[in-house]
């Protein structure tokens, strides 16, 4: 939606102009999958579409909230902030309010309105971008904008596992808020350590392809992966000294793994390693703009979440195989926790519309309904807008 159209929708439901314009972006997980809480490495980046607030800053402690994407409109008290079932998708600002002003941070009444173009359920993270955008906008309209943007991470994360009760990692919200233009972000999860590498996509574009299976990663799934990691850290901490599985290279990994009697412990254990030694490798080859061997690490890495860490499902797998049967993708891999939502594939920026066409028609005739298609750069981190 235009912010011009989110304007005249502002006034529609509070009766005034707004004064104030954000973006918080989506964002994508370029590889390094399942490895963060295994002590690996991620490399994401901000999307440039993403979740807009229009906000007017009230006289008293009112909280107002509504959105295009939903019937529901709620209110709040800054003093009394309470998570309701009834709330739904409010509950995130509200924990994000509620998380700052627990920290001592200044907050006042605000009309708020919403407007998101991340699909939910497609594994672009539209919960890290509302919480991050709520951050922003409380830093930057009530306190001066001294916040530090890794804290305002932190307290989107904090909020959305103590407020909400998701137990998210940091990944999303460190993506949402750290992007910047062209470049993606090597992520140490633990440390929050980072570095950017410059994207270099010259002639190919990132492709973003929703199986439009809703993600379905049940938590007894995820559970089940972690524990059979942290199995195999056990077994292999008894022979070597090492603090968790992504710490050890794949040669140090291929003389330990006859210690893993068990094929699902030593599957789940391998992709770790070798997706963390994968993301190493794709950060030194996007800064190179070696986009072939950037290719060739993605088609690795979901062959990997495939075969040995088994979080892929059909519609994924139908979604990779079919694009890389297209001339002029060189590279596609599932993105996100898997069993549904999104696909990435590089594809040369001439041969999209020809992609997408011919990936539609293979991926409907084998899983019987249509996927969805968005195309992206790679955008600033939240941010206001000026006009």
């Amino acid at each position: 939606m235009e912010i011009n159209n989110l304007k005249e929708r502002f006034i529609e439901i509070y009766g005034e102009k707004s004064e104030f314009n954000f973006l918080s972006p989506g964002r994508i997980n370029l590889i390094g999958e399942h490895i963060d809480y295994n002590g690996g490495l991620v490399f994401p980046c901000a999307l440039d579409f993403g979740t807009y607030a229009l906000v007017k800053i009230r006289d008293d402690n009112k909280l107002n909230f509504a959105s295009t994407n939903f019937d529901l409109k709620t209110s709040s008290d800054v003093g009394n902030l309470l998570y309701k079932e009834e709330d739904d998708w409010a509950n995130y600002p509200k924990g994000v309010i509620k998380i700052m002003l627990n920290k001592g941070y200044k907050v006042k009444g605000m009309d708020i309105l919403i407007s998101g173009d991340i699909p939910n359920g497609a594994g672009l993270s539209s919960s890290a971008s509302l919480e991050v955008l709520i951050g922003v906008i409380v830093n930057n309209l009530f306190n001066e904008g001294k916040i530090d943007r890794v804290e305002l991470v932190k307290i989107a994360q904090q909020a959305e596992n103590e407020f909400v009760g998701v137990n998210c990692g940091v990944m999303d919200q460190f993506a949402v808020g750290m992007g910047k233009k062209d470049k993606a972000i090597l992520l140490d999860c633990n440390s929050l350590s980072y570095k950017y590498a410059d994207v270099k996509l010259l002639d190919y574009a990132i492709v973003i392809i929703n199986t439009n299976k809703r993600r379905s990663l049940n938590e007894s799934k995820y559970n089940e992966r972690r524990s059979e990691c942290e199995e195999a850290l056990k077994i292999i901490q008894r022979e070597k000294k090492v603090e968790n599985l992504c710490k050890l290279t794949p040669a140090e990994f291929d003389k330990l793994e006859y210690l893993l009697k068990d094929e699902k412990v030593k599957n789940r254990a391998k992709h770790a390693v070798y997706e963390n030694d994968r993301v190493i490798s794709a950060f030194d080859s996007l800064n190179k703009g070696e986009l072939e061997e950037f290719g060739r690490l993605l088609i690795e890495s979901h062959d990997s979440l495939k075969n040995l860490y088994e979080v892929t499902g059909k519609e994924l797998d139908a979604l990779v195989e079919e694009a890389l049967k297209v001339e002029g993708c060189i590279g596609a891999r599932m993105t996100g926790a898997g069993f549904g939502g999104c696909a990435i594939a590089l594809v040369k920026n001439d041969k999209i519309g020809g992609f997408a066409e011919q990936v539609k028609k293979s991926y409907t005739d084998r899983i019987g309904y249509e996927p969805s298609f968005y195309s992206s750069g790679i955008g600033e981190g939240t941010h206001e807008i000026f006009e």
